[in-house]
């Protein structure tokens, strides 16, 4: 982390921030300043190159051509590659998390080169939009509660042998593979269909990020009253009978 601030990075706004996914930024820079932290955040559009120097990238969702023109502006740009490179962590949802695998399949129906920063290969489904509510178990080396999203993506995305698996649906289709994953991570950089905005109702998940940002197995205690509120909502209604 930077001397004097720790910065949060929002990607491209004005391309991948289609289902709400900007609170995302919101949820960590609050739940930040909660601690006493002093935190920076950039928001850097399409048409700006992406800083190198920051310690949380956040990424959202998009539409398909959206998507293809931002892997096409991250790719020339290399910004968050080096980031990444040098430690920094990232959290990207969506069309988001497609864009930093290896590849994906782009609105002209074409294979689309990723990032490469997850081990993952993402392709278009033939069956049914994967639309709703879901429910899963992070990964336990995560040590992290229950996780609570809604999903709405065509994608199916395979993880390689050296991505983990985010977490595994009780509730929901996740990485539309049929093997019950949802997402997927490795040591600084992670990846969900989630939306929600997944940190709204999973405020842990930010607090992962900073605790990985900070270098530090514990923060300050903070008041989570109105997040386990939202969380007990949405988790009922999901598992409520149709």
């Amino acid at each position: 982390m930077s001397e004097s601030s720790l910065r949060l990075v929002w990607i491209y706004p004005d391309l991948l921030s289609t289902y709400g996914d900007q609170g995302n930024a919101l949820v960590v820079e609050r739940r930040a300043r909660q601690r006493g932290l002093d935190v920076t955040r950039v928001d850097v559009r399409s048409d700006q190159q992406v800083p190198t120097s920051g310690d949380i990238y956040l990424i959202g969702g998009g539409e398909d051509r959206p998507q293809r023109l931002a892997a096409e502006r991250l790719r020339r740009d290399g910004g968050l590659s080096r980031a990444v490179s040098n430690g920094a962590i990232v959290f990207s949802v969506c069309a988001g998390y497609q864009i930093l695998g290896h590849e994906f399949i782009n609105d002209l129906g074409e294979r689309e080169a990723g990032l490469g920063l997850l081990d993952v290969v993402s392709t278009r489904g033939e069956g049914e939009r994967c639309v709703g509510d879901v429910l899963g178990d992070i990964d336990p080396r995560l040590n992290l509660p229950q996780l609570t999203g809604f999903e709405n993506h065509q994608g199916v995305t395979h993880l390689g042998p050296t991505a983990r698996p985010f977490a595994q649906v009780r509730l929901g289709n996740g990485n539309g593979t049929g093997d019950g994953t949802e997402g997927a991570y490795n040591d600084t950089v992670f990846g969900t269909y989630m939306h929600g905005p997944v940190m709204a109702r999973n405020p842990h998940i930010a607090d992962l990020l900073l605790k990985l940002a900070l270098d530090v197995n514990a923060l300050p205690p903070t008041d989570d009253r109105w997040y386990d509120a939202l969380r007990a909502e949405r988790v009922a209604a999901a598992t409520q009978p149709a």
